[in-house]
């Protein structure tokens, strides 16, 4: 069933194109290691694995790490009421709700559909949120349900993290591996340097669709709720105390950068940026101007 968010085809455009585009990789990756390791059943059975499980338990995985939990409508009505207005305007199904016990202030979306998925707010962001900026910040997580790129993008980081867990393993394999003939150390070398390039085009790919699929996202919430000005202040809000979180709880949280409504890192350079899983404050705010222009100043509905 589809929803009201405003399809993007621009962003459907992109999520194929970076999906065939890490296809390609990833059958070049698994054809490589088969050769260089000798081992077809065992590489294909790890690499199946390891997709199946980010794939059907990633809400699971990313609750775990960033220790959230489910709520009940009891426990939060605030938050499971705006989650509810929202699905009613949107005309989709109501994920579950969870909180994370965490003073950064962010929110993700997560699961492999609009039936399985999870939207997660954290402490730190129900405290510093007026309701109509917390309604925008929702809106911009339901969006990324809506339009499938939570999908895409948690099928599209697998390659990533299988690539690192690669070069980690043959890593500590030459490390800690004690005497091993020159073939062997060869080989260990060349699926270091194989998961390496992966690495890096799958890193450089997921950034350049998270990019896009972040300001689609702002675009679709702003759409949704008529009210970019909302979401704009909440932007400012928790890109600034980001800021002021310290280092070693962003240090936690950067893995699902990907996943947040803001990215977990201070304000960087211009090397930073283009490396970034968001595009800049000033970019999403001037886009979601633009947004307010179009709908009469950013007014009601």
């Amino acid at each position: 069933m589809r929803s009201r968010f405003e399809p993007d085809r621009g962003l459907t455009a992109r999520m194929a194109l970076t999906m065939f585009l890490l296809g390609l990789v990833y059958v070049a990756f698994v054809a490589a290691l088969i050769v260089l390791l000798e081992s077809l059943v065992l590489v294909i059975v790890i690499a199946a694995g390891l997709l199946g499980a980010q794939y059907w338990f990633s809400d699971r995985i990313a609750l775990y790490a960033m220790r959230g939990h489910l709520v009940t409508p009891e426990q939060q009505p605030q938050l499971h009421g705006v989650v509810d207005r929202l699905c009613a305007t949107a005309d989709m199904p109501k994920p579950r709700v969870a909180v994370s016990d965490m003073d950064l202030p962010n929110a993700f979306a997560t699961g492999r559909n609009a039936d399985h998925a999870v939207i997660c707010v954290t402490t730190g962001l129900l405290r510093r949120l007026e309701t109509e900026e917390l309604e925008g910040v929702l809106a911009h997580e339901l969006s990324h349900v809506a339009h499938r790129d939570v999908a895409v993008i948690t099928i599209a980081s697998f390659l990533g993290v299988l690539a690192g867990l690669v070069v980690r393993f043959a890593f500590y394999s030459q490390l800690f591996g004690g005497r091993r003939d020159q073939n062997t150390a060869a080989v260990l070398a060349m699926v270091m340097a194989v998961s390496a390039l992966v690495y890096a085009l799958s890193f450089l790919l997921i950034r350049a669709l998270s990019r896009y699929r972040e300001l689609a996202a702002d675009r679709a919430a702003a759409m949704l709720t008529g009210k970019p000005s909302a979401l704009a202040s909440a932007l400012t809000k928790v890109s600034g105390d980001v800021a002021r979180i310290p280092t070693r709880d962003l240090r936690t949280a950067q893995a699902f950068n990907a996943f947040f409504f803001t990215p977990a890192i201070r304000p960087g350079t211009a090397v930073a940026n283009m490396f970034s899983t968001h595009p800049t404050l000033q970019r999403r705010l001037e886009a979601l101007e633009e947004i307010a222009a179009q709908l009469g100043g950013g007014g009601q509905r």
